[in-house]
């Protein structure tokens, strides 16, 4: 009989070839979500870490993918910037891991509204505000870092704000059963999409024009043989998505970036505008779409030398797809929220 420990994802089997994120069975089983939240509405921080402690413990051991690839991501960032602390080892991985479970409970506390708000420091948000109160939305560019849901603190300050947040899992409906049952008024959904189809793309576009925004995740290269170009990331070279400009583009609106990252006791909710019109000229286009991925990667960046235990991508983010048979244990656990 198998076991799984709450909230994270089950033993992979054996590899036999190295898969696309995307196909990697995600972290975050909802059963134990829900019991972690629970804990913590009944007995507190203090127990809720108490039982994380063992969880995440476990998770470590279990996955030597896991492990390797936080290794080696918090390795480039020490050699790019001299961030996180000393040179990291087992130690630093399993932190790793630790922050990215504990973020687990901030997402659906602020969610939920329970988050203590007055905990959040925002960095650039009069952009986003600006285009609230202009009556249209915008593509905002995301990562897989910190506790993006903070996002619902601007909320508090401007009424107006919906998110629609693009994902590729399979999970996008049970998440959104977990929003509504969290706070039936919450103006944040998940919305899964394999690629972007006319229909699609006239959808989005009416969200936008209607004011709303949609969030697509900005570190991550495409299933599916989606379009990405390689970009200097921390100090190599690394694929980046060309989705959030190639629909900003189309969809005729703004760009902003969003990420999110531990700071003090609370944490901090940077915006920046990318672009106020994104152009992707036909003669140049491959170019174009070069130079904005490379913006982002550069702002994403500078933030992850801040905090560089926030960003969440647990698998081999560096690796050449052309040479997939040679990392056949790199993608095999990545956890994940959607």
């Amino acid at each position: 009989m198998s076991m799984t420990a709450p909230g994270m994802p089950p033993p992979p089997a054996a590899p036999a070839t190295t898969r696309h994120w995307s196909r990697i069975g995600e972290a975050t089983c909802v059963w134990g979500v829900w019991c972690l939240y629970a804990i913590h509405r009944l007995f507190g921080r203090l127990a809720f870490r108490a039982v994380l402690y063992p969880v995440v413990t476990y998770y470590w051991l279990a996955h030597g993918a896991a492990r390797r690839a936080s290794l080696d991501y918090l390795r480039r960032v020490h050699r790019a910037t001299g961030a996180a602390g000393t040179a990291p080892g087992a130690r630093q991985t399993l932190r790793h891991l630790y922050a990215f479970a504990d973020t687990l409970l901030d997402k659906l506390l602020a969610i939920g509204g329970r988050y203590a708000f007055g905990n959040v420091t925002r960095e650039g948000a009069e952009v986003m505000l600006r285009q609230i109160e202009s009556g249209r939305g915008g593509i905002i560019v995301t990562a897989h870092m910190g506790c993006l849901e903070l996002c619902r603190v601007l909320a508090r300050h401007r009424a107006g704000l919906r998110l629609t947040v693009l994902v590729h899992t399979a999970h996008a409906q049970r998440f959104n059963r977990i929003l509504a049952r969290i706070d039936p008024g919450a103006t944040l959904q998940l919305y899964q999409v394999d690629e972007i189809s006319p229909a699609t793309a006239q959808e989005l576009a009416d969200k936008v024009r209607a004011g709303e925004f949609v969030a697509i995740a900005g570190d991550r290269a495409p299933a599916h043989g989606g379009r990405a170009v390689s970009v200097p990331f921390l100090g190599a070279p690394a694929r980046f998505p060309v989705g959030p400009y190639v629909l900003a583009a189309l969809l005729d609106c703004p760009l902003f970036a969003m990420g999110c990252i531990r700071h003090g006791d609370g944490h901090l909710l940077r915006f920046t505008e990318l672009a106020r019109e994104v152009r992707l000229p036909r003669a140049s286009r491959a170019d174009a779409l070069a130079g904005y991925a490379r913006s982002y990667a550069d702002w994403l960046a500078q933030l992850l030398v801040l905090s560089p235990y926030d960003w969440f991508n647990f698998y081999d983010f560096w690796a050449d797809p052309e040479a997939g048979a040679g990392r056949a244990q790199s993608q095999r656990s990545n956890p994940t929220m959607p």
